[in-house]
Parts: C-alpha cells; sequence; structure tokens
C-alpha cells in the first residue's frame, strides 16, 4: 500500500504545482507553447507554505501567501523536485512576483 508523502516547506519557502500546458491558454482557447514563454516568469498554485522567516528582532514573519493561491514567480527562482511522481516547485518567498487574483 502506498501513502504519499507530504512535503512541508522550512522558513519562507513555499511549495508550488507548476500550471500546465493545458492551464497556459489564452481566453480564446490558444494554446501558449513554452518556446514562447520562455523568458517570461512562470505560474502555478501553492500547495504549501512554510512557517515564514525570522527578521533580526526576533518576531516572526509570516509569508504573504497561502495554499491556494495562483501565483507567478521568477523563471530562475525555483528548484525543481519530483515526489510520488508529481512535478513541484520550491521556492522562496522573494522570487514570487505577484497573486493572481
Amino acid at each position: 500500500m502506498s501513502t504519499k508523502r507530504k512535503i512541508i516547506p522550512l522558513g519562507d519557502r513555499v511549495l508550488v504545482k507548476p500550471l500546465s500546458a493545458d492551464d497556459k491558454k489564452t481566453a480564446s482557447g490558444i494554446i501558449i507553447p513554452d518556446t514562447v514563454s520562455q523568458e517570461k516568469p512562470e505560474q502555478g498554485t501553492v500547495v504549501a507554505v512554510g512557517a515564514g522567516r525570522v527578521n533580526d528582532d526576533g518576531k516572526a514573519i509570516p509569508v504573504s501567501v497561502k495554499v491556494g493561491d495562483t501565483i507567478i514567480f521568477s523563471k530562475y527562482g525555483p528548484d525543481e523536485i519530483k515526489v510520488d511522481g508529481e512535478e513541484y516547485y520550491i521556492l522562496g518567498e522573494s522570487s514570487i512576483l505577484a497573486v493572481i487574483k
């Protein structure tokens, strides 16, 4: 019996499930290939969030995104990992450029 492992990011890191090619469509249904979007920021959905970082005064600063947020992040910011056959990115909060509402 296999069980899925749970990934818990540390500090101000965030675990992100990258958007699939099906999710990279324009409103009219045109798929944007990876070759076109290589130099653009990446998008994904937040799966898990670390506890945050501690500032110089010892105060905890929580991460500003939450599980379920769709975010835009720097293409060169994340570390790619594969767990239980699923692809994820782990990135620091500083690599997150925006939240899509």
